[in-house]
């Protein structure tokens, strides 16, 4: 068992981090920038240090800050929780090499699945299906070979950086007209924003779902898969709501994915708790690609199965093996998790400063993940999520029901939130139906502002 951990992250991934491991009895150390000293969980772990001012780089960013903290405070371990360096192989590798278990995948494994093209070969290779597409870097200098592959493929096609995430490097081409601009341009927005100019080419399904595989690993020869999420309510690539099980998946289909999500793991030595991400269409899953972490939307597959994942990752990274059998996990109910942002629900535009109100829902079913308090200062230098609000049904009606009413109760007073936006996302009649696409979302919104209609 891991006696200390270094919390290398903020908000509510930070505190829920925490309250895993004071579960387990294992102490934690809260690493800060100057502008996250007032955050909850700064307050509530056993230890504390600010490890630089408040631009990321220079602190969340920072892996030897991170590291010189798990040294001086005598740490086992670091977890990364998400986005800042939760998927950054040099860093897992210095991690490691510097005495301290890095809670996550090995440095390699991230290394494979962090470049979209070498993930699309181990998947190909594990017997993952693949969208159709390029099978590897388009080539620099050969804009030839680029319109060989799209007359191959067939329009559209979407080109994608190998180093992208997070809805970020994609180009969608309609014909071979647009085709070598789109390829510049992907190209040239990949080297500054991931500092890999390697760009592919995979057919762009017109009408698919977003739907994605947990999984857990102890890298030891055992793995399970939890079921599927949808995660199809987007806005520019981004998740807005996401729900499991998935509407109108089989248990048959889900367990035929789960079945080969988990041989992909035990092929590629995989450790901890991870994600395969599809795009579907008429019955069928296309790999897009693989998270070498936890989600910002687990907590939806807590819910239905019972299990803890935080709580799992560090048991696993403690080295002790994985107990849970794939036969243990059944699904039990509805899901629905909704991101709070700090936003404006009309133009998107991020809504820093001071909570003057904060008040949170609460019944049945209704959980709430969040570092806000009342008092609290919503800082302009990060993402504008502020928390998570789950619901879970013992059908998807009486989860949307239970999602709606605890939307109505949360108070957030002094910045603006897209709570609007959500509950009208909920009343939504498509919504409500289940089964909708990844443009539907974005769709809705351009007919409301074609309309002049306001959310806020």
């Amino acid at each position: 068992m891991l006696e200390k951990v270094v919390i290398a992250n903020r908000g509510e991934i930070a505190l829920r981090i925490l309250r895993a491991c004071h579960a387990l009895g294992i102490k934690t150390v809260a690493v800060h920038s100057v502008a996250d000293r007032n955050l909850k969980h700064v307050a509530m772990s056993d230890e504390a240090i600010c490890i630089g001012p408040a631009a990321p780089r220079e602190s969340y960013l920072n892996g030897p800050a991170i590291i010189a903290a798990a040294e001086v405070t005598d740490a086992d371990a670091i977890h990364p929780g998400y986005g800042f360096l939760s998927e950054n192989a040099d860093f897992a590798e210095q991690v490691e090499q510097s005495g301290f278990v890095f809670i996550g995948p090995r440095a390699e494994t991230i290394r494979t699945m962090g470049d979209k093209v070498e993930a699309i070969r181990a998947m190909k290779e594990a017997g993952v299906p693949c969208v159709p597409g390029s099978g590897g870097p388009l080539p620099a200098d050969d804009m030839d070979t680029c319109r060989r592959f799209g007359r191959e493929i067939g329009y559209p096609v979407i080109i994608k950086a190998a180093g992208g995430g997070g809805g970020r490097g994609m180009r969608e081409v309609r014909n071979e007209a647009e085709l070598e601009t789109a390829v510049q341009l992907t190209r040239s927005e990949a080297q500054a924003a991931f500092g890999n100019p390697e760009v592919y080419m995979e057919k762009f399904l017109e009408n698919p779902r977003h739907i994605e595989i947990q999984v857990l690993a102890d890298g030891q020869g055992h793995a399970i898969h939890l079921g599927e999420r949808d995660c199809s309510m987007q806005r520019r690539h981004q998740k807005v709501v996401e729900e499991s099980p998935a509407p109108g998946l089989s248990a048959e289909q889900r367990e035929r994915i789960g079945a080969v999500c988990v041989d992909a793991c035990l092929r590629i030595g995989y450790r901890g708790a991870g994600t395969f991400e599809f795009l579907y269409q008429d019955g069928q899953f296309y790999f897009i690609e693989m998270n070498t972490r936890i989600q910002v939307e687990h907590p939806v597959t807590e819910m239905v199965t019972g299990i803890d994942l935080v709580r799992e990752q560090l048991l696993i990274a403690g080295g002790e093996a994985l107990r849970i059998q794939q036969s243990d996990i059944v699904m039990r109910g509805h899901a629905i998790e909704c991101r709070i942002n700090a936003e404006d629900p009309d133009t998107f535009m991020p809504s820093p400063g001071c909570v003057t109100t904060f008040h949170a829902p609460g019944g049945p079913g209704v959980r709430m993940e969040t570092h806000l308090y009342s008092g609290y200062r919503v800082p302009p230098n990060y993402d504008s999520m502020i928390g998570k609000l789950i619901c879970h049904g013992n059908d998807r009606g009486i989860a949307l029901e239970r999602m709606r009413v605890a939307l109505g109760e949360l108070i957030v007073e002094g910045v603006k939130t897209n709570i609007p936006l959500q509950l009208r996302i909920m009343a939504d009649a498509g919504f409500r139906k289940g089964g909708q696409n990844i443009h539907y979302l974005e769709k809705r919104l351009l007919e409301r502002k074609d309309k002049g209609i306001k959310l806020g």
